[in-house]
């Protein structure tokens, strides 16, 4: 199947989306030790709601993190489950919940598609943890993650933000490599995609998470589980073990260290909650139900 092109109002700048999509629908049995991270930080933030969600939608569960999913499962224990994934045969056995809906068992799991693969009904919380710098058309994608809301249903969002991998990029930058990574979207950025795509009232806030490794081979070894260079300016055609030789030697050489001598990388993790907005016609007024109408009238009246 011959992948849509992104739209044009849709393109993140510097990201290649065949690099993109390729990375998303990579084979995943195990979740990245950040993503994971992130999603124990992520699940405090439940707390904020005043009711817990009834139902809630896991999307891309692998990426986001396994155990970050058995947590949320134990936060929301009364809260119908979905999950979305382009492998999702195997997201639903690796997160060991049912299909929402009846699928063709003899149908690969590598032929499921966005289309194939979509959500049964709406939830009140959708759960998309460290995916959305990623992706090539993100407005596209909120706007997606909005019609799966119940009306009034929250998204809870984090992703890597425009600081990460600062250290890194220093030392590409000293080697005269192009750019290890494309550019990441600000959190005012997203905070204004989200209100574009329909959400109301976002809260993005931010935190930096700080990672040490003892050699060159160890940090790269967790940026490989993490993610990849979807740059559009990376280095042309595949690279060889000369290359990464050259990478290990360099980092070692000119990476960033701590008082302990360590190698360090820090990631700036943006997060995001908004609300569904409910729908406004085109005239500007607000569409609402009558009997919501009345029940303010009689507030006011009151």
């Amino acid at each position: 199947m011959q992948a849509s092109p992104v739209p044009s109002d849709d393109a993140v700048p510097g990201l290649d989306p065949a690099a993109a999509r390729r990375w998303l629908r990579l084979p995943r049995t195990e979740s990245p030790w950040l993503h994971e991270e992130v999603a124990t930080r992520m699940v405090e933030r439940l707390q904020w709601f005043r009711e817990a969600p009834g139902s809630w939608l896991h999307w891309e569960p692998v990426l986001g993190g396994l155990q970050g999913h058995a947590r949320v499962r134990a936060a929301l224990p009364d809260a119908a489950c979905q999950v979305w994934s382009h492998d999702l045969v195997r997201s639903r056995e690796l997160t060991r919940e049912g299909a929402a809906r009846s699928w063709n068992p003899l149908r690969r799991a590598r032929d499921f598609v966005p289309e194939a693969a979509d959500v049964a009904r709406p939830v009140q919380l959708l759960w998309a943890n460290m995916g959305l710098h990623t992706v090539a058309a993100p407005q596209t994608l909120l706007a997606r993650w909005r019609d799966h809301l119940a009306p009034g249903g929250f998204l809870l969002m984090s992703c890597l933000g425009p600081d990460s991998l600062a250290e890194l990029r220093a030392v590409y930058a000293a080697e005269g490599w192009p750019t290890p990574t494309h550019a990441f979207t600000d959190m005012h950025d997203w905070g204004d995609m989200l209100v574009h795509a329909g959400f109301a009232e976002p809260v993005m806030d931010m935190e930096r998470i700080t990672l040490t490794f003892g050699s060159a081979t160890a940090m790269l070894d967790e940026l490989r589980a993490s993610g990849r260079n979807l740059s559009s300016g990376r280095h042309p055609g595949l690279r060889g073990r000369g290359w990464r030789q050259a990478l290990i030697e360099a980092i070692e050489r000119r990476g960033a260290r701590d008082a302990d001598g360590r190698l360090r990388l820090g990631f700036e993790i943006i997060y995001g909650h908004a609300v569904r907005a409910e729908p406004h016609l085109r005239s500007g007024q607000t569409a609402l139900p009558l009997d919501e109408v009345r029940e303010q009238l009689r507030r006011r009246r009151g």
